[in-house]
């Protein structure tokens, strides 16, 4: 067993593969109770919204789940997903785009298409998991510089550019927009500058920035005035779409590319009717409706805030994702996050060792636009409570409670 497979048999179901009830809001039911939930990612409050289920509902009665079928390439080509892609490309600022069945075997797949031997690729530490797959399948060399320090990526572009040079390979250069557990911002900026020195590639997974991001939700490079030295842009659906899917956005030469390269689309059914127009429709609605944004970062700021004012380190979060860490042990976080749900009605997630170097507990708070200031108000002050009992040694028993009593 490892780190967390050792408390399998005392989080499982509870703290592992909990189970959420109801109707996706900010209060669902847990173990039969009601839990005031900071675990979702419903940036937007797309997901019960009452425009979404109804396309979401008539598309399925229109087409079922298996139209269309086969891979794009074959059979499962429409004019609708053609819509979707020529609208999400218009929205991020890029020529075209190309719809993914979903964000984590997309990204592995388009960093496999992209590279090959020859190449090099230079990465931010820290970057997702999904990343991280697709580079172990890359044959090249590969250099990795830490969270978002430029000093040393320009080393490592140094390196990468004299291997490049033996090779006759070219460079990519991969980051994210908003660092998920973090809440930082990747420094698109500073890396596009690089440009002028330097001849790379840039590739930005902005899962996270996509939709919240940026004056009308384009991303963080809209945020940062950088969109178009993005090279190859990368959004996903789960998040302030509140759906399944993904997309990859580029130039028209690179897409096309990708369309006859990417094994992940290549050899899997097409992305199936009811979620392409639901998705359409989703898009409609951030692209035209800003107060769901600006209601995301009005319930964002006073979290963050009244946090900040209670003594809380949230790190460099720039985004809606809100690290709470704190000094403790990985059975310190269970005692604390089982207080929190049972004492206090709290949902949230809490990490600790392996995610996160030991010591450290990040309790990982989602703000969306269905959250109330109430909401946030009654959060401060169980944290309050929280930060006071683990000061005072309460969850240090040396026993993890017993979740399941």
């Amino acid at each position: 067993m490892g780190p967390l497979g050792q408390y399998a048999d005392r989080i499982h179901g509870y703290f592992a593969f909990p189970k959420l009830e109801g109707e996706i809001s900010n209060r669902m039911k847990f173990r039969g109770k009601e839990k005031l939930v900071w675990s979702l990612n419903n940036y937007l409050g797309l997901a019960n919204h009452p425009e979404v289920r109804k396309a979401d509902a008539d598309a399925a009665a229109e087409y079922g789940l298996a139209l269309p079928m086969g891979a794009r390439m074959m059979s499962g080509q429409s004019d609708l997903h053609e819509q979707l892609e020529s609208e999400l490309a218009a929205f991020v600022g890029k020529e075209s785009a190309y719809l993914l069945n979903y964000g984590y075997q997309g990204m592995v797949s388009i960093i496999d298409a992209l590279l090959d031997r020859k190449d090099v690729v230079v990465y931010d530490s820290e970057s997702h998991a999904c990343i991280v797959d697709g580079l172990r399948m890359h044959l090249g060399k590969r250099f990795v510089f830490p969270h978002n320090n430029i000093e040393n990526l320009k080393k490592q572009l140094e390196r990468a550019t004299r291997v490049a040079s033996e090779t006759g390979g070219g460079i990519l250069v991969i980051t994210e927009g908003v660092f998920g557990m973090s809440g930082d911002l990747g420094k698109l900026d500073e890396i596009a500058a690089l440009k002028k020195q330097y001849n790379f590639r840039l590739f930005v997974d902005d899962a996270h920035g996509f939709g919240t991001m940026g004056k009308t939700g384009a991303g963080v490079g809209e945020h940062l005035g950088v969109n178009e030295e993005i090279d190859v842009y990368f959004g996903t659906f789960a998040k302030s779409m509140a759906s399944i899917g993904a997309f990859v956005a580029s130039t028209k030469e690179v897409i096309y590319y990708l369309m006859y390269n990417m094994r992940s689309q290549i050899f899997a059914k097409s992305l199936p009717m009811p979620l392409v127009v639901g998705a359409l429709k989703r898009l409609e609605l951030v692209r035209n409706h800003p107060e769901f944004r600006e209601k995301l970062w009005t319930i964002t700021r006073a979290l963050q805030n009244g946090l900040r004012e209670r003594g809380f380190n949230l790190g460099n979060t720039e985004s809606p994702v809100t690290p709470v860490f704190l000094s403790g042990q990985a059975s310190e976080g269970i005692n604390l996050a089982y207080d929190l749900r049972e004492n206090f009605n709290i949902f949230c997630s809490v990490v600790g060792y392996p995610v996160v170097p030991k010591g450290i507990i990040i309790i990982r708070i989602i703000p969306t636009a269905v959250h109330s200031l109430e909401d946030v108000e009654y959060t401060l002050n169980a944290f309050s409570k929280i930060k006071e009992n683990l000061d005072a040694g309460k969850y240090s028993t040396g026993e993890i409670v017993d979740v399941f009593k």
